[in-house]
């Protein structure tokens, strides 16, 4: 299939030139920048639990100055999606490049364990190898996978620690088990976060690469390199320093939409799979006083991280090597902040399942706003081509340089979104339309309802709509694998139960 080849010049003229003809396994035309003498490196950043709730955004309320700043640089995904909403299927799926509906990876995994659950995943590179077999130094920190990385996977790590960050003696606010949620003003200091020591550690590394390149003393400061970054905030608990609370003064804030008879016309079995008994309710919060400030919390969380990004950006750039390097920040899936009745990840319902998501970097425009559905798992092939390596052919996603190339490229393609086995959502770009196991359905119309209150699945009017995006429904989904745990409701542990467990491959425990 013949795909387009474009040149910009690197004075940052936006107009795009020369195109050839080259072939790639994709779906869809793939644009590449142009080799440079020195290959691009690599910044990839992960923040953990981060929503739509970031001034690129365009929330009223966050305040992320450095994130917007990259946004300005590069560009923005208006309208990107995980491939599961909870962190350890989302985060494999982008690191195999594979869906969760191939592996049986739908819901979290150790990280040691992934390729032993089934064959694809045993044969497959992750996507920091795979630059390291293409010349590339990787090193990271922090939450990548679900832990952190898989024994061997970087030639750098510095780590991970343990948990989320300090927390006090009692709980603060919420009470309930089975959960992390909490909220408030925890530890004093930045110092005391785990994301602040990595984002140090990540400004250090890039500070040692460039003395290493001006004394002549480092041959890895020759080398392009992967750096890969892993946030913990906003991910519960919502604790950080009280000066990050003060960005956000009571009474200033504007709540998130709600509607309480939302999930009258959800059908039951839909509920049921989106349920999480455990975490507050949007009644609750109200009753009780709590939303606000519930929200003021995440802020200051998502401040707090924006902060930590800014630090490596700045590093970055103090390094000299900013002009050469392709900067990707993402989150691993949604959250809902009162939205839809819940404060919770863990549905198929929009909140949940929609990203940020920025790519910048030498020779790409800037200011630029794609509103096409895309997904994670499209981040792999679209790195690939941007540094010019050779094409994986096991990955299941496809290139977005079609569309960072042209914004307003046709993109027939919507976004595939798996809570469990025959739990799916699939996101167009006008209509979402998601189906259950039991054949239960729900369908929106996120340009008239963004929100979606509004069932319309049984629209006769929509019928061609729902057959138009079924046929992207995998009539083939794997088992659940047997080291993939979700227990976070009834529904899924049934499941799971029901529909798996794949057994393990390759003699593994």
């Amino acid at each position: 299939m013949s795909v387009r080849l474009f040149d910009r010049i690197r004075s940052g003229v936006s107009s795009l030139s020369v195109f050839v003809a080259v072939v790639t396994p994709v779906l869809f035309p793939a644009a590449v920048l142009p080799a440079a003498e020195t290959p691009p490196n690599v910044l990839f950043i992960v923040v953990d639990d981060l929503n739509c709730m970031t001034g690129f955004m365009g929330d009223a309320n966050a305040k992320t100055p450095h994130m917007d700043r990259l946004a300005e640089q590069g560009t923005v995904f208006t309208n990107a999606y995980c491939q599961a909403p909870i962190c350890g299927p989302s985060r494999a799926s982008v690191m195999t490049g594979l869906y969760p509906h191939t592996t049986g990876i739908y819901g979290h995994i150790n990280d040691e364990e992934i390729r032993s659950v089934s064959r694809e995943t045993a044969w497959c590179t992750y996507l920091p190898e795979y630059f390291h077999q293409h010349g590339y130094i990787t090193a990271g920190i922090g939450k990548l996978f679900h832990q952190h990385v898989p024994e061997g996977v970087l030639d750098i790590s510095g780590g991970r620690v343990a948990g989320f960050g300090p927390r006090p003696k009692a709980r603060m606010n919420y009470e309930a088990e089975y959960t992390q949620t909490d909220w408030g003003a925890f530890p004093e200091r930045d110092e005391q976060m785990p994301d602040f020591q990595s984002a140090r550690w990540a400004a250090e590394w890039l500070q040692d690469r460039k003395r290493g390149r001006s004394e002549g003393s480092d041959a890895e400061g020759t080398q392009p390199f992967f750096l890969a970054v892993g946030f913990l905030r906003p991910h519960v608990p919502w604790h950080v320093p009280a000066k990050w609370f003060e960005r956000y003064l009571p009474g200033t804030l504007e709540l998130p939409p709600y509607l309480p008879n939302d999930l009258d016309d959800v059908p039951a079995f839909a509920q049921a799979v989106n349920a999480v008994p455990m975490m507050p309710t949007t009644a609750w919060a109200k009753e009780n006083g709590e939303w606000e400030k519930i929200l003021q919390a995440y802020l200051a969380c998502v401040t707090f991280a924006d902060d930590c990004v800014g630090t490596v950006l700045s590093a970055l750039e103090e390094s000299g090597e900013a002009e050469n390097t392709v900067i990707v920040l993402w989150s691993d899936h949604g959250y809902h902040l009162g939205e839809k009745n819940r404060f919770a990840k863990h549905a198929l319902w929009r909140e949940a399942n929609q990203v940020p998501m920025i790519i910048a970097g030498p020779r790409l425009p800037a200011g630029q706003r794609v509103n096409q559905p895309v997904g994670l798992i499209d981040l792999y092939p679209t790195l690939i081509d941007f540094c010019h390596l050779p094409p994986n052919p096991q990955l299941e996603g496809v290139s977005l340089a079609p569309l960072i190339e042209d914004p307003r490229r046709p993109w027939d393609r919507p976004v595939l979104t798996s809570y469990g086995k025959h739990n799916v959502a699939l996101t167009g770009t006008r209509y979402r339309y998601l189906r259950y196991e039991d054949g239960s359905e729900e369908l929106y119309d996120l340009q008239d309802d963004p929100h979606e209150w509004k069932n319309l699945a049984t629209d006769a009017d929509l019928a061609e709509t729902k057959a138009r995006l079924s046929q992207w429904i995998p009539k083939e989904q794997a088992d659940w694998a047997e080291k993939s745990v979700n227990d976070i409701n009834n529904s899924m542990t049934d499941q799971k139960r029901r529909l798996g467990a794949r057994a393990p491959i390759m003699g593994s425990d």
